[in-house]
């Protein structure tokens, strides 16, 4: 339940564990936590579908937590990326 109606999200599986660890470490039940990003995309003036908009809150996060520890703790693992 999102926001007091039933909602279906399809996401991959490695979305769904980082998005359960993310709400974990915040103390959130994740429906709450699907709740708070669903809120926060339907102000954009073209809200993208809520499986983006998890994605793209996902990837910030990310980001951010990346820029705080510093390039050194950031692995390039693009050649990784073909076999």
């Amino acid at each position: 339940m999102i926001a007091g109606h039933a909602t279906s999200i399809s996401l991959e599986p490695i979305f769904w564990t980082a998005l359960a660890a993310a709400a974990a470490e915040e103390a959130l039940p994740l429906n709450a936590l699907v709740a708070r990003i669903d809120a926060a995309r339907v102000t954009e003036a073209q809200p993208p579908n809520l499986a983006s908009a998890i994605r793209v809150w996902l990837f910030r996060r990310l980001q951010q937590g990346c820029r705080q520890k510093g390039p050194a703790n950031f692995t390039d693992d693009s050649e990784n990326l073909s076999q």
